[in-house]
C-alpha cells in the first residue's frame, strides 16, 4: 500500500496541484509552476515566444491557488475552471498566445476572436466561460497574490509570440506550438511527480539523440552491401547512383521548402533519407521525421530503417502509428516491456531522432486544438519534414496545409521536403497560400536532373483503351487466364469482389483491400513477393492500396482507369528492378475502363476522384497519348486539374473556421479521411486463436486502450451508417462500463481467407 499523508486543509500555509504520488508525496503547486514554465521556456529557447512560454508556464495552474480546487484534492469539490483565471491575468499582461494556451491546457484551444478574449478580461471574468464549471476562485487580484506569497512573480515579456492575425495560419501555428511547449511541460512535471519516490521526483528517460554522422555512416554502409547484392539493370543501377548524387549536393543547401522528384524503383526511399541526414548535420537539425500517406508504406519503411539502425539505441526509429507494437518485429520488442512502455511514451511527444507516423498522424495534428495531439508539435522545430508520396495530399486542404508547413519552415527553422515521382504542381497556388503565410510556397527541387532519370528508367509502356472501349469482368477475367503474374489494380472493393468472382479461385491468386486486417495484408503480401521471387504464377487483385510505395514487381499490370497519377502509382509496381528491359522489352501498364453502371459513385471512390479521371481520359483524347515517363505530362495535368477543382475555394467550412480564428471548428474541419467509421475485430484464420483470446477478453472484462492496440492488428475499418452498427457485429464491452461505439467483434461466418471481411449481401458499408 503507498505510504499516503492527507493534504493539509485549505487556506493554509502551502497549496498543492496534485495530490499524493505512491511514495505518499503532495506535489506543492509552486514547485509545479516554476517546473513548467522552465521547461516550456527552454523547449522554445532561441525563439521569439520563450519569455511569453515562461509566463504561461507560471500562469496555467494559478486557479488552483483557489479554496475550492485545494478541496476538490480532498473530493469535497468538483467541477472547477482552475484555468481562466491564468488565461486572464496573461491578457492583462498582452500575452494573446500564453491566453489562449494556458485556456486550452485542458479543454483544447478554443477561439482568438475579439469576443472570445474579452470574456478572459478580469473586469469580465465572473463565471466560467465554459458552461457547467464553476471557477475555483474568481477574483484575480487574490490569486496573484497567494502566488506571490509562495515567491512566483509575473512579468510581461519583452516580445510577443502573437502581433498579428493578418496570416490566420501562420498566427495560429505560432499559438499551438507555444501550445504545444506548455502542454507537454505539463504533461511532464505532473507526470514526474507520479512517478516519484523517496528521493523526489522522477523524470521520464529523455529520447536518444540524433548523431548524424554515425547515422549517416550506417546508411552508406547499408547501401553500399544493396549495391553489392543487387541485381538489377545497369541503368537502373546508374540511375540510383545519380539521385544518390543529387541528394547529396542539395543536402547542403540551405533549409526550407523543396520537392525531391524521382521516379519509381530509383531509391527515392533511402535518398530521402540520405538527404535527411546531410541536411541534419550540416544545419544541427535535432530530427528527422517521415510522414506516409498509408501503413503499408509506413511498414515496409519502418523494416528498412530498423534494418539499417540495427546496432543503435532503442527508439532511435519510433514508429507512431496505429499498428505501431504490432508485427513480428514489434513482438520481440514487446517482449522487453520496460522498452516498449518507454517507445509509447516516447510516441506522445516525439522525443526521438527519427519518427515514422501518418499524414493523418503529423497534418491533423498541425490543425489540432486537443492536448494531446499538440503536444508533439514542438518537436517539429529545427527538424527535417520528409512527405513522401505527396502527390496524397487532398486537394481541398491543399492551401493551408502548404501555409501551415511553409510558415513552420521560415520560422522555426525546419526543412520541409515533399517526394513523390507524380510531383505535383502545388507551387502554382503560391499566391493563394501567401495569403495564409506570408512566404508562401516556393519549393526548390531537390533532384534537378529528375528528366533524365525518368527517361533513363523508363521500364514499362502504357497501353490506353481506345475511345469507347470497355471491359467487362468477365472479359477481363478471361484475358487474365493467359497471364502467369499479373497486378491488377480498380477502383472499388466492389469492383475487386466482382472480378474475384468471375476467377477461378486457386493458390496463385490474391487479394488485397482494407477489407482485410492489418496481419492479413502483410501476410498476403509476403506470399505475392515469394511467388515472384520464385518465377511461380501469381494474380493479385487489389484496390490503390498496393499503389504507394509498396515494393512488389510484376511482369505485367492492368490499371482501372483512373487519375494520372493513380495510373502512374500503379506502373510502379511494373518492372520495378528493369529486368525485362535487359531482355529488350518494357513491362506492359494496361489501362482499361470497367463496364460498369453510369455515375461517379458507382465507379469511383469520390468526386474529385472522378474528377481526375475524366480530365485523363481529356488529356488522352487532346494529346493521343500520356507519357507517364514524362515530367512534364503531370505539370500540365496538375495545373488543368487545378484550375478546373481550384483548391483555394474548396472546403469553406475549413476557410471560414480560419478566418474566424475557430480552434475548435478548424480541427473538426481539417480532415485528411473524412468517413466516419468503426473498427471491427475479424476472425482470420491464421490467428484465430488471438481472435478468440480478444474476444473472450473483451466479453469478461471489457476492452482497454491496451486491448484497443493488440486489436488493431487483427481489425477492419467500415463506415458508421446512418441506420447504426451493422447487424453482423456486436460493440464491444468497455472496461469502465457500457459499449463501445468505435470497437465492434465479428459475428458470424463473414470473413473469409480471399476476400477478408465478406458482410452479407445489402450491409456493403466498405471503405474504398
Amino acid at each position: 500500500m503507498p505510504n499516503y499523508r492527507p493534504a493539509p486543509e485549505p487556506q493554509f500555509s502551502q497549496y498543492f496541484a496534485h495530490s499524493a504520488n505512491g511514495h505518499g508525496d503532495w506535489h506543492r503547486l509552486a514547485e509545479h509552476l516554476v517546473g513548467v514554465s522552465k521547461m516550456a521556456k527552454e523547449f522554445l529557447q532561441g525563439w521569439n515566444g520563450a519569455e511569453e512560454a515562461a509566463l504561461a508556464g507560471l500562469l496555467h495552474d494559478l486557479g488552483k491557488y483557489g479554496d475550492r480546487f485545494q478541496a476538490r484534492l480532498h473530493g469535497k469539490d468538483k467541477g472547477l475552471d482552475h484555468w481562466s483565471q491564468g488565461a486572464s491575468l496573461a491578457l492583462r499582461h498582452h500575452a494573446v498566445a500564453a491566453a489562449l494556451a494556458i485556456e486550452g491546457h485542458h479543454i483544447g484551444l478554443q477561439r482568438g476572436s475579439k469576443d472570445s478574449l474579452r470574456r478572459l478580461l478580469p473586469v469580465n471574468l465572473s463565471a466560467a466561460v465554459l458552461p457547467g464549471l464553476a471557477l475555483s476562485e474568481p477574483n484575480v487580484e487574490r490569486l496573484e497574490s497567494l502566488a506571490a506569497g509562495d515567491g512566483i512573480e509575473f512579468s510581461s515579456p519583452s516580445s510577443f509570440v502573437l502581433n498579428s492575425w493578418a496570416q490566420a495560419v501562420s498566427a495560429m501555428l505560432d499559438v499551438r506550438l507555444l501550445f504545444s511547449c506548455l502542454v507537454d511541460a505539463d504533461f511532464l512535471d505532473t507526470e514526474s511527480h507520479f512517478e516519484g519516490d523517496a528521493q523526489g521526483k522522477r523524470p521520464r528517460p529523455e529520447g536518444p539523440k540524433l548523431d548524424a554522422s554515425a547515422a549517416l555512416a550506417a546508411l552508406d554502409a547499408h547501401m553500399a552491401a544493396l549495391r553489392g547484392a543487387t541485381g538489377a539493370q545497369v541503368a537502373v543501377r546508374q540511375a540510383r547512383e545519380t539521385l544518390w548524387g543529387a541528394v547529396i549536393r542539395a543536402g547542403q543547401a540551405e533549409r526550407g521548402a523543396f520537392t525531391l522528384t524521382a521516379p519509381t524503383g530509383s531509391g527515392k526511399t533511402l535518398a530521402m533519407l540520405k538527404f535527411a541526414l546531410e541536411h541534419a548535420k550540416k544545419h544541427g537539425l535535432n530530427r528527422i521525421v517521415l510522414a506516409v500517406p498509408f501503413l503499408t508504406v509506413i511498414e515496409q519503411t519502418a523494416r528498412i530503417y530498423r534494418a539499417i539502425f540495427k546496432s543503435f539505441p532503442d527508439n532511435f526509429v519510433l514508429e507512431h502509428h496505429s499498428l505501431a507494437g504490432l508485427g513480428a518485429e514489434a513482438e520481440q520488442r514487446d517482449a522487453e516491456e520496460a522498452n516498449e512502455r518507454q517507445r509509447r511514451l516516447l510516441a506522445e511527444n516525439w522525443d526521438a531522432p527519427i519518427v515514422l507516423t501518418t499524414n493523418v498522424q503529423l497534418l491533423e495534428s498541425l490543425f489540432s486544438n486537443r492536448p494531446s495531439s499538440c503536444r508533439k508539435l514542438h518537436n517539429l522545430m529545427d527538424s527535417v519534414i520528409l512527405f513522401d508520396e505527396a502527390q496524397s495530399l487532398p486537394q481541398h486542404l491543399a492551401v493551408p496545409t502548404l501555409a501551415a508547413l511553409s510558415h513552420l519552415s521560415a520560422a522555426y527553422r525546419s526543412t520541409v521536403v515533399f517526394a513523390t515521382a507524380t510531383q505535383p504542381a502545388f507551387d502554382t497556388l503560391n499566391e493563394a497560400v501567401k495569403k495564409y503565410a506570408v512566404h508562401g510556397w516556393q519549393p526548390i527541387e531537390a533532384v534537378p536532373e529528375h528528366p533524365a532519370l525518368f527517361a533513363a528508367l523508363k521500364r514499362v509502356a502504357v497501353r490506353w483503351p481506345a475511345t469507347g472501349e470497355k471491359r467487362t469482368w468477365t472479359q477481363l477475367a478471361a484475358e487474365l487466364r493467359d497471364v502467369d503474374q499479373a497486378l491488377v489494380v480498380v477502383n472499388l472493393k466492389r469492383h475487386a469482389l466482382a472480378l474475384l468472382n468471375e476467377l477461378t479461385r486457386t493458390e496463385n491468386m490474391f487479394h488485397l483491400s482494407t477489407n482485410l486486417c492489418a496481419e492479413h495484408r502483410r501476410a498476403v503480401m509476403e506470399r505475392v513477393r515469394a511467388q515472384l521471387a520464385a518465377g511461380f504464377p501469381c494474380l493479385l487483385v487489389s484496390t490503390q492500396c498496393v499503389e504507394a510505395g509498396v515494393d512488389v514487381d510484376f511482369p505485367v499490370v492492368f490499371r482501372a482507369m483512373a487519375p494520372l497519377e493513380s495510373v502512374a502509382q500503379a506502373a510502379g509496381r511494373c518492372n520495378r528492378e528493369g529486368r525485362l528491359n535487359e531482355q529488350g522489352r518494357f513491362g506492359e501498364v494496361v489501362v482499361f475502363e470497367p463496364d460498369e453502371e453510369a455515375g461517379w459513385r458507382k465507379q469511383f471512390p469520390t468526386h474529385s476522384y472522378y474528377q481526375a479521371t475524366e480530365l485523363t481520359k481529356t488529356l488522352l483524347t487532346i494529346r493521343g497519348n500520356l507519357d507517364i515517363n514524362e515530367p512534364e505530362v503531370f505539370r500540365a495535368y496538375y495545373h488543368r486539374l487545378y484550375n478546373l477543382n481550384d483548391p483555394a475555394s474548396q472546403n469553406a467550412d475549413l476557410t471560414r473556421a480560419i478566418q474566424e480564428l475557430d480552434f475548435v471548428e478548424i480541427a473538426k474541419a481539417y480532415r485528411l479521411i473524412v468517413q466516419d467509421a468503426i473498427q471491427v475485430l475479424v476472425p482470420w484464420a491464421s490467428r484465430h486463436d488471438e481472435f478468440l483470446e480478444l474476444r473472450t477478453e473483451a466479453d469478461r472484462h471489457g476492452i482497454s486502450a491496451n486491448w484497443m492496440r493488440r486489436a488493431q492488428g487483427l481489425a477492419v475499418s467500415v463506415y458508421r451508417t446512418a441506420d447504426g452498427p451493422p447487424a453482423w457485429a456486436i460493440p464491444a464491452k468497455l472496461r469502465r462500463g457500457g459499449v463501445s461505439d468505435e470497437w465492434f467483434i465479428l459475428e458470424g461466418d463473414f470473413y473469409d481467407d480471399t476476400l477478408g471481411l465478406n458482410p452479407p449481401k445489402g450491409e456493403q458499408v466498405f471503405i474504398a
